[in-house]
């Protein structure tokens, strides 16, 4: 029988948890550290002897018995754990792609993983079509636009406050409009979609973003538009937002998973 791949998970909030979840029984994918900040040990500890008993919460990725770390924490978490794993040569998987939109983090990123002959693999999330994106962007692409819509309440604690009273709006209203980079360095808990589309694409630079609060709505609406060489295409996903976390959709902590499981299956795609 083939050993379990084990897996290190940074971060323990709303999608380390489903991750967690999904992945209990799994007699393939193994978690056997969780991976989070000192204050965030006590909080951790229940839910990991819940959903995956053999793992040990702790503030750092294990420097031995590790064959995959997974991030679910956010930037700092890339900086403080990713990085090292890479350069040890540890394959990593990444989840806050949005982190990418800092000026050279990318390169720093790739650095990490050449130096230490590995890979480190970006997810969807919460966006399809990546693939054909990507395929696309081999043969030419003119302009490529995202358009991300989300109920009000989905933009607070966010720039979007600013200057107006997100519950008191009736009509949609455009709260960004500006380059990938700009969207993901402003709404960094938001729009990991924005930069994932980027980067498959023309660039934080080069690819259009309009954010848009509806109180019309109460799902997370993702449009990408792209004309290139290929033709064109037009795709709008509807995801329903985590229960824990309204500005995530359920789709990431999916994309996750399916990510993980490829790793292992004798047939992906």
């Amino acid at each position: 029988m083939t050993a379990p791949t084990r897996i290190a998970l940074v971060g323990c909030g709303a999608i380390g948890t489903s991750v967690l979840e999904l992945l209990r029984g799994d007699a393939a994918l193994k978690v056997v550290a969780v991976v989070v900040p000192a204050d965030g040990i006590a909080a951790a500890r229940p839910i990991a002897q819940r959903l995956a008993p053999d793992a040990q919460p702790g503030t750092a990725v294990p420097a031995e018995g590790i064959d995959l770390v997974v991030e679910t924490a956010g930037h700092a978490a890339i900086e403080q754990h990713v990085l090292p794993a890479l350069a040890r040569g540890t394959p990593c998987v990444v989840a806050s792609v949005g982190a990418l939109s800092a000026p050279g983090f990318a390169e720093k990123l790739e650095a990490a993983a050449v130096a230490g002959g590995t890979q480190v693999q970006l997810i969807p999330g919460a966006i399809g079509a990546i693939d054909a994106l990507a395929a696309a962007r081999i043969g030419g692409l003119d302009s490529v636009r995202y358009t991300g819509r989300k109920p009000p309440h989905a933009w607070k604690g966010t720039p979007a406050e600013q200057g107006r009273d997100l519950d008191a709006l009736s009509s949609e209203t455009v709260i960004f409009e500006g380059s990938a980079r700009e969207a993901a360095l402003l709404y960094p808990k938001n729009a990991n979609v924005a930069a994932t589309v980027s980067l498959a694409g023309l660039g934080l630079d080069r690819t259009l973003v309009r954010l848009i609060a509806d109180p019309a709505t109460a799902e997370n609406v993702h449009t990408v538009e792209a004309d290139g060489a290929f033709g064109s295409f037009e795709l709008t996903m509807r995801n329903k937002p985590l229960a824990a976390n309204p500005k995530t959709s359920a789709l990431t902590v999916y994309s996750a998973v399916r990510a993980l499981r490829n790793r292992v299956a004798a047939l992906a795609i």
